[in-house]
């Protein structure tokens, strides 16, 4: 098959080719520093001595984030399994935040037991996703304890390549929610986030290159799958600016889902199912 035209340069990898973790403190702007010190005390605060490590993810420590848009995104491992009662603290935790400064729209807060976190199991998944995603905040790093990752099919598909399996509940997320532009933006926010991601990592073994950016994502995808790149592009474009379009649902669940999910089982197979997603 010969390959795309207008392809952006592949970047992201370090010189010996592996995936360079992306993000820094040094990087958050100066308008997201206060929440990020907040952040960091109140995580140590409410967690304490049960606390092994906490990163931040996305755009704040990747230096591109919107005061006032973009959201505050939190890893946070616990040295035992987290509770009922840790997810409601996390939860806590963050809507004070939230309402306590007005440079992020919102804070999403990832809660795992260190062990999950180094597991064979999650290797090529939250492994990764710390190792190459996540930025220290408070504890020991647990990336030293991780392998370095290229961008290959085994990671594309122990990443996004549960696609098929996520449809049906977001059916029933659509389904569920309140007919108003207001309940459907947040599910118009991740569900777009997470189709152009899954878009990306289909093409990225043979692009062989990383980026986080949805725009340059939907591009990246766009040049191997023209006939797919509009419909991307959307998704990119509400992805960073959601609005609660209910025809845009349905787009993602009953045509760009369903065919993505299928080209990504053809290409990289299924994700491996994981132990809570089989237990009766």
């Amino acid at each position: 098959m010969p390959e795309p035209q207008r392809l952006p340069a592949p970047h992201g990898l370090d010189p010996d080719g592996f995936i360079a973790r992306e993000g820094s403190l040094a990087r958050v702007q100066p308008a997201f520093r206060p929440v990020v010190d907040a952040a960091r005390e109140r995580v140590a605060a409410t967690w304490g001595d049960r606390l092994d490590s906490a990163y931040l993810y996305g755009s704040v420590p990747r230096g591109t984030a919107r005061e006032g848009r973009s959201d505050l995104d939190l890893l946070i491992a616990l040295r035992a399994e987290p509770t009922e009662a840790d997810r409601t603290l996390a939860h806590a935790l963050g809507a004070d935040l939230d309402r306590a400064y007005d440079a992020i729209d919102g804070v999403g807060t990832l809660l795992y037991a260190r062990e999950r976190l180094l597991s064979g199991r999650e290797r090529h998944d939250l492994g990764w996703f710390l190792a190459c995603l996540c930025t220290p905040l408070l504890g020991d790093d647990l990336a030293a304890l991780l392998p370095r990752y290229r961008p290959t099919s085994l990671l594309a598909r122990e990443t996004n390549g549960d696609l098929a399996r996520l449809l049906p509940r977001w059916r029933t997320l659509i389904a569920g929610a309140p007919d108003t532009e207001e309940a459907r933006r947040p599910l118009v926010r991740f569900m777009s986030r997470h189709l152009v991601r899954t878009g990306f990592t289909l093409v990225m073994p043979r692009w062989q290159g990383w980026t986080s950016d949805l725009n340059e994502m939907a591009e990246v995808f766009g040049a191997y799958h023209p006939q797919r790149a509009a419909p991307m592009r959307v998704a990119a474009r509400y992805g960073r600016e959601p609005a609660g379009d209910s025809g845009v649902l349905r787009l993602y669940v009953d045509d760009l889902g369903p065919w993505l999910a299928a080209e990504y089982a053809r290409v990289h197979g299924e994700k491996v199912l994981r132990e809570e997603e089989t237990a009766p």
